[in-house]
């Protein structure tokens, strides 16, 4: 007795593997910010922003955290964002691939990039904190992060940079441009949208950092008045309510849903941006 044969068709199963894979990320999605939203409270209020905290973070509002976490993350920016760029640039323009210069770099800063925050959290606590006297401060844990983000920053900088067609470079060349030139006129603004999603995603990561901070910036709940003083991030608010303050859970909660809410704003501005350089380079 023959049996009916069943023809299995690879490309319909992938197919259907992707869109199982798609839908359950996407419900992941959906679930993980409902339950953070479905307990927190208040912050969708506007004296939750603008409030000072109270009762120990239980009541009152996030305003300290907020200027804390924003001096803390716009040290780290502007010192690492230079930096990888400019390190970017000797990896990719100034200097060949094959060199042991570069291979070496290249070693150091993906063993770095693969190094825990908290090992970060130690060197900058005894170089920034007691080497350079800074102490538990916003300058000491900007510094920290920026450190600790470099590595990742300039590898996702060079790849970006290295996907853009050798044929401009060529052109660029041919046209007398010098290394400085082909890099600022040609490479960034072709490479401009993948270097706005790393420089996002570096920012990003600096923003959601917890331990790297506790051994710097430390967690004093007021308003910094100088990069010298203490001041606590988002994240170490988080933490903090979540474990050492009794009956801080729902404004753990609500800590959390206004970070996912930071981090969403950045992320649709780095992607509208995106957007809109793609569109006027191809109006070019």
């Amino acid at each position: 007795m023959n049996l009916p044969t069943v023809e299995i068709r690879p490309y319909a199963a992938i197919r259907f593997a992707s869109y199982g894979a798609a839908f359950i990320i996407l419900a992941f999605s959906v679930f993980f910010l409902w339950s953070i939203a479905s307990q927190a409270n208040s912050v969708f209020s506007f004296s939750f922003w603008l409030e000072l905290p109270e009762n120990a973070g239980r009541s009152g509002g996030i305003y300290p955290v907020l200027v804390s976490t924003f001096l803390i993350v716009s040290v780290c920016a502007l010192i690492s964002l230079p930096f990888g760029l400019a390190t970017a640039a000797f990896l990719v323009v100034f200097t060949r691939a094959d060199t042991r210069l570069s291979r070496c770099l290249r070693i150091c800063l993906d063993a770095l990039a693969a190094t825990p925050s908290i090992v970060f959290g130690l060197f900058g606590a005894a170089f920034f904190g007691e080497l350079l006297g800074l102490g538990f401060s916003i300058l000491s844990g900007g510094l920290t992060l920026a450190c600790m983000i470099l590595p990742l920053l300039i590898r996702m900088t060079e790849k970006a940079l290295r996907e853009v067609p050798q044929e401009f470079s060529l052109q660029a060349e041919a046209l007398g441009f010098s290394q400085v030139n082909l890099f600022i006129k040609v490479l960034v603004p072709l490479a401009a949208p993948a270097l706005t999603a790393t420089f996002i995603l570096g920012i990003a990561r600096a923003l959601a950092e917890t331990a790297a901070l506790l051994f710097t910036s430390g967690y004093v709940l007021r308003t910094p008045e100088s990069l010298l003083d203490s001041g606590r991030t988002l994240s170490i608010h988080i933490f903090d309510l979540a474990m050492n303050v009794p009956g801080g859970d729902a404004a753990a909660f609500s800590s959390a849903l206004a970070l996912l809410l930071i981090l969403f704003i950045i992320s649709l501005g780095a992607t509208l941006f995106e957007r809109r350089w793609s569109s006027s380079l191809e109006l070019r």
